[in-house]
């Protein structure tokens, strides 16, 4: 079932989402070579208690940290550790928060210094696949038209979409109904109203779409060894179209 979130509603889940901008602007800032994941992970977790609000990830499922840093060839879920960034790399972040009872959502990938120009690519097709993905967000669309969208523009600049790890409905919980894919076919779908909340989130791939789980049981990296990218917002489908909810204010 997905829920329909009432104006209200939509406004708390902003609250949070405004807190997981600013934590991951923050971070933007501090992403440079000689720095270790482990200390991104301890600034996000200070500045949300900070703002009164929990880290979302922190014991989710027995996730053991508040921020997932996912490097080079890691997808998602990467845990944060004494791993120094070294220039070169790119580092995904994906963060969330609770506060006041509702979630907040949201990821980005930053260059560690000078990167390749095949990063610098990925970088902005992924970010690109985001914004094209929340366009088609809107009040009769379907949700085929968002994973569509989101799939021929990465395919299109010669990338490719992973298909084991989605996007999500989010709320009360941290994921909600319904799923939402980055690769699917337009038209299809439950038709998109307004009041609902998703996360959508393209985790895009210079080689194969193909992933694996390490022996951690968390990170998750490319089959071939090759770059991946992930960018995300927490969105609210309106009458008036999609509205980013992660995003400083």
């Amino acid at each position: 079932m997905v829920i329909l979130r009432s104006p209200e509603e939509i406004e708390k889940i902003r609250a949070s989402n405004h807190i997981v901008a600013e934590v991951l602007e923050g971070l933007k800032e501090l992403v440079k070579p000689g720095v270790t994941t482990e200390e991104l992970d301890i600034y996000a977790e200070r500045m949300t208690k900070k703002k009164g609000a929990d880290p979302a990830f922190k014991g989710y499922m027995g996730y053991p940290s508040s921020l997932c840093t996912s490097v080079n060839s890691e997808v998602v879920h990467g845990i944060p550790s004494e791993r120094v960034l070294e220039e070169g790399d790119i580092i995904s972040m994906d963060f969330g928060t609770l506060y006041n009872g509702y979630y907040g959502d949201a990821a980005i990938t930053v260059a560690v210094g000078e990167v390749t120009p095949v990063a610098e690519r990925l970088m902005e097709a992924t970010h690109e696949a985001l914004y094209k993905g929340i366009n088609e967000a809107k009040v009769g669309n379907r949700l085929g038209d968002i994973s569509a969208a989101v799939q021929t523009h990465v395919e299109n600049a010669g990338f490719s979409v992973v298909r084991d790890f989605v996007g999500h409905g989010i709320g009360s919980k941290l994921h909600e109904e319904p799923q939402i894919p980055n690769f699917g076919v337009q038209g299809r779908g439950i038709e998109l109203k307004s009041g609902m909340v998703f996360a959508i989130e393209p985790m895009v791939n210079e080689g194969t779409y193909k992933v694996k789980v390490l022996r951690d049981g968390w990170t998750v990296v490319t089959l071939d060894g090759k770059l991946s990218a992930h960018f995300e917002h927490t969105i609210a489908i309106t009458e008036n179209g999609p509205v980013i909810l992660s995003k400083v204010m």
